[in-house]
């Protein structure tokens, strides 16, 4: 009988594809995942496996080059957020029809932050792809998502690895990925063409951030120092790794896959191949260590 297993995937911009390899590695293992709970782009990552259409979704990432994602950015000049976050779903729509959370073949929890209430929010049921859109609205890069009169942001602000969410069943063990950890990232190899084209590829989105920012107060400075965006991302990233800490110390789980934050930015969609053998390498690392513990 397989050994069940309770997924709960982190936050963390493209870095969360790792969670792909994560939940291959762990499937190749024989083990059964019976409940899966995700914040931002885990739970994006988490919708798709739950509702069995995983396989789609990498395909689809995996085809994407540096290009293509640029394109699937829908910037706009608003005074919340440089990204409309549409154009990615609809594109997505095409290939996973939407359905409703509680149809899935397996319970699904998505994050998200109600802003104005200023709590954190569980979807358990309605429409998957307006808990993902809500759930990955960054705050001040993605424009929030409204429902039923509600202004809903990135769940990771108030929670970016929802273990008390994830469903429980009895036998089953907990299985944390978190594709945010404080841990040097060293390149197995290093590609000068592809770290050149990378270069250019966040270039052209920072020139979008510069043009954005200009709107806002205290950004016209000549000097070098973090503008609005870098200065409220920086603080971001800082509280959910402090949240993340605090919950991995409460909740202890029995396998935890660390990835570190430096493996990739936010952005970086097109390196889902290196992502998710990254996370199938480091699943195989932090299950032979706890075999030795």
């Amino acid at each position: 009988m397989s050994q069940k297993v309770a997924l709960v995937l982190s936050s963390g911009g493209a870095r969360g594809l790792a969670h792909i390899g994560v939940i291959e590695a762990l499937e190749a293992k024989g083990y059964e995942i019976t409940s899966v709970s995700g914040s931002s782009m885990g739970a994006v990552v988490g919708a798709f496996y739950a509702c069995g259409k995983l396989k789609e979704y990498k395909e689809w990432a995996l085809n994407l080059d540096r290009y293509d994602v640029f394109k699937l950015i829908d910037f706009t000049f608003s005074v919340q957020g440089f990204v409309k976050g549409e154009r990615v779903f609809k594109t997505l729509k095409t290939i996973i029809p939407d359905q409703n959370i509680e149809d899935m073949r397996i319970p699904f929890a998505a994050l998200v932050t109600d802003i104005k209430a200023k709590t954190q929010e569980v979807f358990r049921t309605g429409s998957m792809y307006q808990a993902i859109k809500a759930s990955v609205a960054i705050p001040t890069v993605i424009k929030p998502v409204m429902i039923n009169g509600r202004e809903y942001i990135d769940g990771g602000v108030t929670n970016p690895i929802p273990i008390e969410h994830v469903h429980r069943t009895e036998g089953d063990i907990l299985v944390v990925s978190n594709v945010n950890a404080i841990m040097p990232f060293v390149k197995v190899k290093e590609d000068k063409v592809l770290e050149a084209e990378s270069a250019t590829y966040n270039q052209k989105i920072q020139a979008f951030i510069n043009g954005w920012g200009k709107l806002l107060p205290g950004n016209t400075e000549t000097e070098k120092k973090l503008g609005f965006f870098d200065l409220l991302n920086e603080s971001i990233d800082l509280m959910q790794d402090k949240l993340t800490s605090l919950l991995l110390e409460k909740y202890k789980p029995d396998l935890l896959v660390n990835i570190s934050r430096e493996a990739c930015s936010t952005f970086e969609f097109y390196k889902a191949k290196e992502m998710i053998e990254l996370g199938k390498d480091l699943f195989e690392a932090a299950y032979q260590e706890q075999r030795r513990d």
